[in-house]
């Protein structure tokens, strides 16, 4: 059985939903959220290790030191996963794998540290990096009359915010 062969099986023996990925060797799985809507992870299997990828969020538009001092105080917590930042400042979480240990359990808990990576944080790191940006949209949907469902977990906030302005 081929490597990638045994992470399929290992996928479906955890009941995680997969499809092939663009590149060779490559599985993506998408991961249900409570916060963050999706997580789209890339398992990658390659000739010595497994590695994976997954877009936690964008390049913060405000508040940097404060957005990546999160993060970082979050790594501390995260066994076997990292967070890495591309060249535009976008925020990843990844992992690297010997093949050898590849086995049930470490790929579910590769998986759940993914989600408690990604997901866990997000409204925090939305708060921090995209507070104005937040605060703008609600305005606009407010003053329309539009559907502010998508703002929900900063509704009090905002509320409070629009009271004491």
């Amino acid at each position: 059985m081929t490597d990638l062969a045994r992470l399929s099986a290992i996928l479906d023996g955890l009941g995680v939903a997969w499809e092939p990925g663009a590149r060779e060797g490559e599985t993506v799985v998408t991961l249900p959220g409570e916060h963050k809507l999706r997580t789209v992870v890339s398992l990658h299997v390659g000739a010595r290790a497994l590695e994976l990828r997954a877009f936690v969020i964008r390049n913060p538009d405000e508040r940097h030191e404060d957005f990546y001092r999160f993060l970082l105080r979050r790594a501390l917590r995260l066994p076997g996963l990292g967070y890495a930042v591309d060249a535009a400042g976008d925020v990843y979480v990844t992992a690297r794998v010997p093949l050898g240990g590849l086995d049930e359990q470490t790929v579910d808990e590769l998986l759940g540290g993914v989600l408690a990576a990604c997901d866990e944080p997000f409204d925090d790191l939305l708060r921090i990096g995209f507070w104005t940006s937040i605060r703008r949209e609600w305005a606009w949907r407010v003053s329309r009359g539009e559907p502010t469902t998508n703002l929900e977990a900063f509704r009090s906030e905002l509320e409070a915010e629009d009271g004491a302005g």
